[in-house]
């Protein structure tokens, strides 16, 4: 008897040099007052290009903060045009010139930028560290429910450590 076929729509992700296999969990954080809390989060298949994603909703219009700190891979013409029209700033990283090297200046404003960006970084290890988190579903609905959940253990992990430090009536 054959077996019954599934769809998978964890594609793998071409032009690396590492395929990447699985999903991605794209997040808009809150840092205000040094405190990390995920705002908007989107799970795409890894094959999905990140820069469209900017687009689709992970930008907050309820956020107050005007800058956008993203890696080079979030950086095009278009999220730069559509960061204008919702009145921020963009503070995306630059990419290299192809066949030479980084300008100088580009790459100590890539270095202050990463100051701000690797705050993002932070949860995700947080995410795999500590928490221990492994996505092995089938199905991309799957996945969104598990790093959906992880998502929110997170914020209340980081809401539990703001209520902590509140000072008593």
């Amino acid at each position: 008897m054959a077996e019954k076929p599934y769809f998978r729509e964890d594609h793998f992700s071409g032009g690396r040099p590492t395929p990447t296999f699985g999903y991605k969990n794209h997040i808009s954080i809150d840092r205000r007052h040094g405190v990390i809390i995920i705002r908007k989060s989107l799970v795409t298949d890894a094959a999905a290009h990140d820069g469209a994603r900017l687009r689709e909703g992970l930008i907050d219009p309820s956020n107050t903060a005007s800058d956008v700190w993203a890696d080079s891979a979030y950086r095009s013409a278009e999220n730069e045009r559509f960061l204008r029209g919702a009145s921020k700033t963009s503070r995306i990283h630059r990419r290299k010139p192809k066949g030479g090297p980084m300008p100088e200046r580009t790459s100590k404003a890539n270095a202050a930028k990463s100051a701000v960006r690797s705050r993002v970084e932070h949860v995700f290890a947080y995410q795999k560290g500590p928490m221990g988190m492994v996505v092995r579903t089938i199905g991309i609905a799957r996945a969104k429910a598990v790093l959906t959940l992880a998502n929110m253990a997170y914020n209340m992990k980081r809401w539990r450590w703001l209520d902590s430090r509140t000072a008593p009536a």
